[in-house]
This record gives C-alpha cells, sequence and structure tokens, in this order.
C-alpha cells in the first residue's frame, strides 16, 4: 500500500484528544475545527467541523489498522466491509479551504434567511433538495428545514448551515 489519507472515529467528545495521541505516535493527522460563537464564555471556542471524525496520513502497511483501535480516544478506522476507507487528496484539500474559508468569515452563517424561505440543500444526504428554511439552531450552526416528502407531509430535517442556500427568485 501507498501514503493514503484514512478516517478515523474518536469516542466522544475525544477528537482534540485523540489528535494529540496520533501527534504523540508522530503520525500525520487532520483535524477540522471551526470557530463557535457561544453565550457561555467558557464553553468551547472551537469544534470539530465533523464531530466524532478525523483523518490520518498512513501508509498501513508501515502503520497496523489495530494501532488505531487501541490508541486511547479512538473508536477505530471508519472501514467499508473489512477494507479501511481511504479519502482522496483532492478531498482533504477541498475540506481543508472550506475550513479555511469558514475560520476566515468568523463561523458558518445564514445570511437574509427567515422562516418561510424557500432553499436548496447542496450538501448531505439530502443535497438536490428543495426545503422551506424552518429555524437557526445552536448557535447558528445548525439549521432546521422542511422537506416535502410523500403525500404532502413535512419533514424537520437539521443540517449544519453550511449545506443551506436561499434558492435564488426568477423574475
Amino acid at each position: 500500500m501507498a501514503l493514503s489519507w484514512y478516517v478515523l472515529r474518536s469516542k466522544p467528545n475525544k477528537e482534540s484528544f485523540f489528535f494529540s495521541q496520533l501527534a504523540a505516535h508522530q503520525l500525520e493527522a487532520f483535524l477540522p475545527r471551526i470557530p463557535v460563537r457561544t453565550v457561555n464564555p467558557r464553553a468551547r471556542k472551537v469544534k470539530p467541523y465533523f464531530p466524532g471524525y478525523l483523518f490520518v496520513h498512513v501508509d498501513l502497511d508501515q502503520v497496523s489498522s489495530s494501532t488505531f483501535h487501541w490508541m486511547p480516544g479512538s473508536a477505530g478506522l471508519v472501514c467499508f466491509g473489512a477494507e479501511p476507507a481511504s479519502v482522496p487528496e483532492g478531498l482533504i484539500g477541498a475540506i481543508r479551504q472550506r475550513v479555511s474559508a469558514i475560520q476566515d468569515s468568523g463561523g458558518e452563517q445564514l445570511h437574509e434567511l427567515k422562516a418561510g424561505d424557500r432553499v436548496c440543500i447542496d450538501g448531505g444526504p439530502f443535497a438536490g433538495y428543495e426545503a422551506i428554511f424552518d429555524a437557526s439552531l445552536s448557535d447558528k450552526e445548525r439549521v432546521r428545514v422542511l422537506i416535502q416528502f410523500l403525500r404532502g407531509r413535512q419533514i424537520p430535517v437539521e443540517l449544519p448551515t453550511g449545506f443551506v442556500q436561499k434558492k435564488k427568485q426568477i423574475a
């Protein structure tokens, strides 16, 4: 095998600790983090962009996958079947750019959205769907939208703020 990026799961709220464990083992790791605006001054000022997940750049012929399973803070490698999930270098670069853009802007934000506005979902499992904006949640980093399914029933779905864009009105 060659050097590649892999996805690791961490134990709940142990991403930073696990990241430091990887650094202590001299492994190249990537933990995307974004700023958080909190009401409580003692609360965390940054949070993981992918809660519970990190990326590691290794050659699995040189470093055994069991190393990650037994490392403190780890919940193991993400695998499909018995095969560890590798991540293309280009995707890691895109994530780095996105996180950098969010950090430069001071955090994820929604502008000009009001309850009832039509939005397009451009990320996650509902990418491509249209929905109705309902509310901003948890310090404006998550939103609730209503997606219309069978028989006109609207289902509330919570998504990261960055997955939602206001639908452009055609005049």
